[in-house]
C-alpha cells in the first residue's frame, strides 16, 4: 500500500534518502525541505509546493509533477526520466547534470535555469519558456520544441541532432559549436542567433522555406551549405525572400569588350544599394554559365542591357531581349532597361528587337561615360528608373 501524504505540510523537513516511491503527494508542501538522494519514483506530486527544495541526486523517474512549484529547487544530478513536468514552474532551479530524458515539459517555466550537461534526449519542450537558461553541453537529441521560448539562452556545445524546432523564439541565442544533423528547423528566425558559423553538422538538416523567409535570407552561407542546402538555392536566396526596400534587383548583360564600363556600373549600383549580378553575353553555345544567366534574368526584377557596337552583334543579345520581353508580358511591367555606349542601336535599320527597343523605351545614354559629370548625370537617371514602388503594386 502506497504512502498518502497529500496536502501535508513538510516544509523545511529533513528527508534525505527517504523512500516515497509510488507515494500520493498531491498538493504537499515540501518547500525548503532536504530530499537529496530520495526515492520519489512514480510518486504523484501534482500541484505540490517544492520551492527551494533540495532534490540533488533524487530519483524521480516517471513521477507526476504537473503544475508543481519548483522555483529555485536544487535538482542537479536528479533522475527525472519520463517524468511529467508540464506547466510546472522550475524558474531559477539547478538542473545541471540532471536526467530528463523522455520527460514532458510542455509549457514549463524554465527561465534562468541551469541545465548544463543535462540529458534531455527525447524530451518534449513545446511551449516551454527557457529564456536565459544555460543549456551548455546539454543533450537535446530528438527533442520536440514547438513554440519554445529560448530568448537569450545558452546552447553552446549542445547536441541538437534529430531535434525538431518549430516556431521557436531564438533571439540572441548562443549556438556556438552546437551539433546538428537530421535536425528540423521550421518557421524560425535565425537572424540574431550567435555562433551559427561555428555549428557542427553531423549530417544534413531540414531548413524550411518559412525559416528562410522569417530570417530575411540573413543566414550565414557556410551554415546553409553544411546543412545540405543546394548551392543554387543559396545563390538566389535573397531573390526568393525579400527584395530591397528602395530598388529593384537587376541583372547586367554586356559584351566582354565593354567590361570596364560594366564593372564601373556594377560597383556604383552596389554602392547605392541596388542588388545586381552581371556577366558578359557574348559566350559560346554550350558554356555552362549560360544556364545560370538565364536563371538570373528570370529571377531578377530588371535586365539592364548594355548596348554597343560589340553587344548588338552578339549571338545572345537577341535571346536575352526576348526573355526580358516575355517576362514583361507575363508581369505587365517594364523589365528591359537598355543603356547605350554608342549610336549602333540607333543606326541599325532592321526590324525585330532593335526596332522594338528603339520605339518602345528610353535608352539611357552613356556615350560619354568616361567623363565624370556626364556619367553621373546618366547614372542618376538610371538610378531613378530602378527605384521600386515599395512592392505595393503586386510585385
Amino acid at each position: 500500500m502506497s504512502i498518502d501524504l497529500s496536502f501535508a505540510n513538510l516544509s523545511k523537513a529533513h528527508l534525505s534518502e527517504v523512500n516515497l516511491q509510488h507515494a500520493n503527494l498531491i498538493g504537499i508542501n515540501l518547500s525548503g525541505a532536504s530530499l537529496d538522494h530520495a526515492n520519489l519514483e512514480n510518486a504523484n506530486l501534482i500541484h505540490a509546493e517544492l520551492n527551494n527544495v533540495d532534490l540533488n541526486h533524487a530519483r524521480l523517474k516517471n513521477s507526476q509533477l504537473y503544475s508543481t512549484h519548483l522555483r529555485g529547487a536544487i535538482l542537479n544530478n536528479a533522475l527525472l526520466g519520463d517524468a511529467i513536468l508540464s506547466a510546472a514552474d522550475l524558474s531559477g532551479s539547478d538542473l545541471d547534470d540532471a536526467d530528463l530524458s523522455g520527460a514532458l515539459l510542455i509549457g514549463t517555466n524554465l527561465k534562468n535555469t541551469k541545465l548544463r550537461q543535462s540529458n534531455l534526449v527525447g524530451a518534449n519542450l513545446s511551449r516551454a519558456d527557457l529564456s536565459q537558461a544555460d543549456l551548455g553541453q546539454a543533450r537535446l537529441t530528438s527533442t520536440s520544441m514547438n513554440d519554445t521560448i529560448l530568448k537569450g539562452a545558452n546552447l553552446s556545445h549542445t547536441d541538437l541532432t534529430y531535434a525538431h524546432l518549430f516556431g521557436c523564439s531564438l533571439e540572441e541565442v548562443n549556438w556556438t559549436n552546437v551539433q546538428i544533423g537530421w535536425t528540423q528547423l521550421n518557421d524560425l528566425d535565425l537572424q540574431t542567433i550567435q555562433g551559427l558559423e561555428t555549428v557542427k553538422h553531423e549530417g544534413p538538416s531540414t531548413i524550411g522555406l518559412d525559416t528562410i523567409y522569417r530570417s530575411g535570407g540573413k543566414i550565414p552561407e557556410i551554415f546553409l551549405r553544411k546543412a545540405g542546402v543546394p548551392a543554387s538555392f543559396i545563390e538566389y536566396m535573397y531573390s526568393l525572400t525579400v527584395l530591397p526596400i528602395d530598388f529593384y534587383s537587376c541583372f547586367i548583360s554586356y559584351s566582354s569588350k565593354d567590361k570596364a564600363f560594366a564593372e564601373r556600373l556594377y560597383a556604383d549600383l552596389q554602392n547605392k544599394g541596388v542588388r545586381c549580378w552581371f556577366a558578359p553575353h557574348d559566350m559560346k553555345i554550350g558554356d555552362k554559365i549560360r544556364h545560370r544567366i538565364d536563371e538570373s534574368i528570370r529571377l531578377y526584377d530588371k535586365l539592364l542591357l548594355v548596348l554597343s557596337v560589340h553587344s548588338i552583334n552578339s549571338q545572345w543579345v537577341e535571346h536575352e531581349v526576348e526573355m526580358a520581353l516575355a517576362k514583361e508580358r507575363g508581369k505587365a511591367q517594364t523589365v528591359l532597361f537598355p543603356v547605350r555606349l554608342d549610336n549602333a542601336i540607333l543606326e541599325r535599320n532592321q526590324d525585330g528587337w532593335p526596332a522594338e527597343v528603339r520605339h518602345t523605351r528610353h535608352i539611357g545614354n552613356f556615350e560619354q561615360w568616361k567623363d565624370h559629370d556626364q556619367y553621373q548625370n546618366s547614372f542618376q537617371r538610371l538610378l531613378r528608373d530602378l527605384q521600386s514602388r515599395k512592392i505595393s503594386n503586386g510585385e
